[in-house]
């Protein structure tokens, strides 16, 4: 529950802030008459995203075991890309995201009237089926241990407490440091993403995609128990297996080791201070 509610908390904060805002610049621009359009995108964009985790979830299940572990294990491959991606554009663009998004909506209010649906539905959009594409990988690795429903609940405890905070940002009741909560949360995710990873090219190699599923970097499994209260929180967060293939421990560094690093670096530089303008003496005549 714990991971699946970081991932709905970062990945609906991020939602609700393109939401607060696009809400935010129309009524202080006394459009709110517009406000309607903005909704219907929302609505729109939760509906897809609703309907994509619900065919994951239940699309594979009619085929073969081989087949329903190659779909995984791609998927789960793909969520990874993406939300490596995604992390490294928002701790980028989280400073310049309001002008952004208010271009767009200037475009778009000149234009016709699902300009603006269109405008929620791309901004919201592309959250969502991020986070429902990585919620259903980091869902399914651990489904064989702990059941579908704590995952799930962690998840849609995230997204509410996200839904919470865009809201009293919006009313100004809050102030968060955006910077430090992406950095955190970010550096977290890159965790959980290469345990999904790892996760992806076992299941590759269960549908024989991959070779060495049974060439094991270590077998722990006769001192941690699987069903004691750590390995299942390590499970759960890290998608540890106390079972781990060469290749899945190979691949795990070989993400997670530059990922990393790559991330603290920039993080790093963007806390730097910009230098001050150089200051010359004016000669005294």
């Amino acid at each position: 529950m714990l991971a699946n509610y970081l991932i709905g908390l970062r990945e609906g904060l991020e939602a609700a802030l393109v939401v607060s805002i696009l809400v935010a610049y129309l009524v202080k621009t006394e459009r709110s008459d517009l406000l309607p359009r903005i909704w219907v995108g929302v609505g729109i964009a939760v509906a897809v995203s609703l309907g994509f985790g619900f065919a994951l979830f239940y699309g594979p299940r009619s085929l073969t075991f081989e087949a329903q572990e190659a779909i995984g294990g791609i998927l789960s491959i793909v969520a990874v890309g993406l939300v490596t991606w995604m992390i490294f554009w928002m701790a980028r663009a989280a400073r310049s995201l309001s002008g952004e998004l208010r271009g767009r909506i200037d475009d778009a209010a000149d234009g016709p009237w699902f300009a603006l649906v269109l405008v929620a539905i791309l901004a919201v959009g592309r959250e969502g089926l991020e986070t429902a594409l990585f919620l259903w990988s980091a869902t399914e690795a651990v489904r064989d241990d702990t059941g579908t429903w704590q995952p799930l609940v962690g998840a849609a405890l995230g997204i509410a407490t996200a839904v919470v905070l865009g809201w009293l940002l919006y009313r100004g009741a809050i102030r968060i440091n955006l910077a430090k909560f992406f950095t955190w949360t970010g550096a977290f995710l890159i965790l959980v993403a290469g345990g999904v990873l790892s996760y992806g090219v076992h299941d590759l190699q269960e549908a024989g995609i991959l070779p060495g599923l049974h060439n094991l970097a270590w077998d722990v499994s006769g001192t941690v128990d699987p069903t004691s209260w750590y390995a299942t929180l390590l499970k759960g967060i890290f998608n540890f297996s106390p079972q781990t293939t060469v290749l899945e421990a190979v691949v795990w560094v070989l993400y997670v080791v530059p990922v990393m690093t790559l991330f603290l670096l920039s993080a790093r530089r963007r806390s730097k201070p910009a230098p001050a303008p150089a200051t010359h003496p004016t000669p005294v005549s």
